[in-house]
């Protein structure tokens, strides 16, 4: 007889203190959320926080990964689920329309995590990064649907993307995706050659 897994495994320090940052931060900001509150959060001993990741900022980084991670999952599923190259821009504002409506948005994590990173830190890195692959998402995306100057449209949609989150978070506006969407389909328009 062959023993099955009935339970799921008990969350690892790691995952818990990832599970514990991504609430606290997000809800309240990386350098507002005291370790001390993570470690109790997450029901780990201190040593675990330090040996895990070795300190705040570290764990702060591997919260805005873990964010990044998920962000590009969700935007290249709807991309991958949209048609035609056009579709596909646009379904960049669908998925974030998606998010700014949710009751739990509370603004881009890595625009708040870094209005409060030093300069040079691991954790601007981390927004850093996270926004050039959005800025390469576009451009990608506006080069295959026959933008004649693909980085200038990514640049307008970039901006478009950053400024519906802020209005959605700042202006508690749920409909900013939609506006911004419908903002980026006329811009999108204007840019790609017109077909016969």
């Amino acid at each position: 007889m062959t023993k099955t897994l009935s339970a799921k495994a008990a969350p690892t320090a790691r995952e818990r203190l990832l599970s514990a940052a991504n609430e606290l931060f997000y809800a309240e900001g990386v350098q507002t959320v005291g370790i001390d509150r993570i470690i109790e959060h997450a029901g780990v001993a201190k040593a675990s926080l330090y040996n895990t990741f070795g300190g705040k900022e570290q764990l702060i980084r591997a919260y805005l990964d873990a964010r990044h991670t998920k962000l590009t999952e969700r935007l290249l599923r709807a991309v991958d689920a949209a048609g035609t190259p056009r579709e596909r821009l646009l379904a960049v504002f669908d998925a974030q329309a998606e998010l700014l409506a949710q009751q739990s948005y509370h603004g881009c994590a890595f625009v708040a995590a870094s209005a409060e990173a030093k300069h040079g830190s691991a954790i601007e890195e981390a927004s850093d990064t996270a926004r050039s692959w959005i800025r390469a998402l576009f451009t990608g995306l506006a080069r295959d649907a026959g933008a004649p100057h693909p980085e200038a449209l990514a640049h307008q949609l970039h901006l478009l993307y950053d400024g519906s989150g802020v209005s959605a978070r700042m202006d508690r506006d749920p409909s900013a995706g939609t506006v911004a969407r419908e903002a980026a389909a006329v811009l999108i328009d204007a840019a790609l050659p017109k077909r016969p």
